[in-house]
């Protein structure tokens, strides 16, 4: 184990809120099902337990998916103050293991989002907010969130982005579902990738220069596409009839690739050496933070820690290098106490 390392994209679910979701439902939803019958997804003492069992290890708690305005979209609001009162509970009793949370917003709600990111913050002391890569179908580059990018450039706190997409999206037309879990195997990465090259192409890192948005899961796709993003895009709009000039049209004020390439994303990869390799040579060690997405690994909490940690150990980085992933990019990026 390393002196340090801090898991920046690791999910949780306060029993208080899943109370609170599980009433608002109108029906069953699998996915939060199952990660409630994970111990350590609900049990915080059972996950402390675990914690302390890999030393120097420390975490930044997150709810899983899904978004909450996806569980109850009329309480969204409501069910979002009830999880960050909850998390910032479960973030203090953790104590030194436990670094801080991360704030779930109500995205379907205007007013809402923008208050409970201000209330997160200033309030209860979050790191960070996570977002998903959709809002009921809606991209995140759509002008109607520019006000919260703006809020949490100013408070200077990182937007976690986490994808968002369900069995009932097929893989092709005139399928009722998406077969053999690709919706999430290959479905996930692609929704990041979507929503980074989307918020990149339409200038978000031109407007907030100083916005920091941590994509999961080594980012998508994005790190094996630095071909097609930088001398492909040189054709932006060429493989296009006339006529449709407005779905190419930017105003983007530098190469494709390089706003492309501002992201932070994390080690979140499922033990996987080669994906982190190539996340670090296309991002680069001061953007990439170490995350395991535990518990959602075979082994309900532990296998995703060991394995990613053997992936970072394995790779050929300078001590520097080492450090900063586990540990100093989250200390700077969340604001992290010592």
């Amino acid at each position: 184990m390393p002196d340090e390392c801090i898991d920046v994209f690791c999910h949780f679910l306060p029993p208080g809120y899943c109370e609170a979701a599980e009433a608002a439902l109108k029906s069953p939803l699998q996915m939060f099902r199952r990660a409630q019958k994970i111990r350590v997804m609900v049990d915080l003492d059972a996950r402390l337990e675990l914690i302390g069992k890999f030393p120097g290890y420390r975490q930044v708690i997150s709810l899983a998916s899904p978004p909450i305005e996806a569980l109850a979209p009329s309480r969204s609001a409501a069910l979002a103050r009830t999880a960050n009162d909850e998390l910032a509970k479960a973030a203090a009793t953790g104590g030194d293991l436990v670094y801080g949370f991360v704030a779930s917003l109500p995205m379907n709600a205007v007013a809402a989002r923008i208050d409970e990111a201000s209330r997160g913050v200033k309030e209860l002391g979050a790191a960070g907010v996570q977002v998903f890569t959709n809002v009921g179908g809606r991209p995140l580059d759509d002008p109607q969130f520019e006000p919260l990018w703006e809020l949490l450039e100013r408070l200077d706190r990182p937007v976690l982005l986490h994808p968002a997409r369900t069995m009932a999206q097929p893989d092709y037309a005139g399928e009722e579902f998406s077969k053999f879990d690709l919706w999430w195997a290959i479905g996930w990465p692609l929704e990041t990738t979507l929503a980074m090259a989307r918020l990149a192409i339409s200038g978000i890192f031109d407007r907030h220069r100083r916005l920091k948005v941590v994509a999961h899961h080594v980012g998508g796709f994005m790190p094996m596409l630095a071909g097609r993003l930088g001398p492909g895009m040189e054709l932006l709009g060429t493989r296009n009839p006339a006529g449709t000039e407005e779905y190419v049209a930017t105003r983007l004020q530098e190469p494709i690739l390089d706003a492309c390439a501002r992201f932070v994303v994390d080690t979140a990869s499922f033990g996987s050496r080669s994906a982190i390799e190539c996340g670090l040579s296309f991002f680069g060690a001061d953007q990439l933070l170490f995350a395991t997405d535990m518990p959602f690994d075979p082994g309900q909490g532990p296998d995703y820690i060991r394995s990613t940690l053997a992936a970072i150990d394995a790779m050929s980085l300078t001590e520097p290098q080492r450090q900063q992933i586990l540990a100093g990019n989250a200390r700077k990026i969340f604001h992290l106490r010592d």
